[in-house]
């Protein structure tokens, strides 16, 4: 895809403006991929079978193109918009970023979350055998195999979403933007996860006849965790993420 064509593909009506900033990445999931730039470019990229195949070379190649014309596209907008991206990669800039990060991976809800990252590892590793003894069975909602999936998916994900949403606090703090809070946006996603992982998790428990606790325990972790993401983020929830939290003007 070159430039020209990026930008009549985003220049359609349908897309929803940074509707992809605060998504969950689960496109597979998601009820509005319609609407979506980064899921149209990908659907126009790879949609043949080998730049499918993430192990080919043509999937990066692919890949490395996209990444190109993007960059050039923004060069081209921010002289557009009187921005020199040159300046901003100064020696002090690169300093702030380093500390701000270490900062960002201290604070308690960040260590919590790896925390949680790690507890699920050990807790799939041990019970490995429950799933192939119970996989077949199902209950009303969701059924064990999709409770998994949906754990797996959000196991990693929290983590990098509350470390975004405390590294950019400490940033919107810096500069006292007025601008909607891009840190709120990224804890409420990351809250939304949270919620879907407890109720994944407690459908796991209605399998789990042994270390029933330990179950309990993730659940009364996670629970704790997202009660302190909303306290450092008091405004999360009242975010209003495009797309998701907006009527849809189509119906």
């Amino acid at each position: 895809m070159n430039r020209d064509q990026l930008k009549k593909l985003a220049a359609e009506k349908r897309f929803i403006s940074g509707i992809y900033n605060y998504c969950d990445r689960w496109c597979e999931r998601c009820p509005q991929t319609s609407r979506c730039l980064n899921f149209a470019m990908g659907q126009e990229e790879f949609s043949d079978p080998e730049a499918q195949d993430i192990r080919n070379e043509a999937f990066w190649n692919k890949l490395s193109g996209i990444f190109a014309e993007t960059l050039e596209l923004l060069k081209e907008s921010a002289k557009e918009w009187g921005i020199d991206l040159e300046t901003l990669d100064s020696a002090s800039d690169t300093e702030r970023l380093r500390v701000n990060d270490e900062a960002a991976e201290s604070h308690v809800i960040c260590r919590a979350s790896n925390n949680y990252n790690r507890m699920v590892q050990d807790w799939f590793s041990e019970k490995e055998r429950l799933f192939f003894d119970t996989g077949a069975l199902s209950n009303e909602g969701l059924n064990l195999e999709e409770a998994i999936e949906v754990i797996r998916w959000y196991q990693y994900f929290i983590a990098a979403k509350v470390i975004r949403a405390v590294r950019g606090k400490i940033e919107e703090e810096e500069r006292d933007d007025e601008f909607p809070s891009d840190s709120d946006g990224s804890a409420k996603i990351a809250l939304i996860a949270i919620d879907r992982s407890v109720a994944a998790w407690a459908v796991i428990r209605q399998y789990v006849t042994e270390d029933a606790d330990g179950v309990m325990d993730i659940i009364a972790f996670l629970d704790g965790l997202g009660q302190a993401v909303e306290k450092t983020f008091p405004d999360a929830r009242s975010f209003v993420r495009p797309g998701f939290d907006e009527p849809n003007p189509n119906g």
